[in-house]
């Protein structure tokens, strides 16, 4: 087995953040992953913001959009975090407890 190298960030912060926080991105930010975190969040207020404040069906159709995009990115990840291969802003690997036993 290759040696891997274990991110000292907390596995159930970083999952809690994500299943509260997750559209948002706080658990990228938390992680260190901060460009990605910047990308979640824009999305869902960017989403959030073509719909509330247009008139234009095209630009709600994109808001929704990209509220969705944002739904399952954030199901994807949590998912790669429930099972270990999600990695911090270093490239370590944020593990489970008991992961590496």
């Amino acid at each position: 087995m290759d040696s891997i190298l274990v991110s000292p960030k907390k596995y159930g912060v970083a999952v809690s953040l994500c299943l509260v926080f997750g559209t948002l991105g706080i658990h990228h930010f938390y992680l260190g992953n901060w460009i990605h975190g910047f990308l979640d969040f824009a999305a869902l207020v960017g989403g959030i913001t073509l719909i509330a404040a247009s008139d234009n069906s095209m630009l709600v159709g994109l808001g929704v959009m990209m509220i969705l995009a944002d739904i399952v990115h954030t199901i994807v990840v949590t998912i790669m975090l429930l099972v270990g291969k999600t990695r911090d802003g270093q490239g370590l690997v944020v593990v489970y407890p008991g992961q590496f036993k």
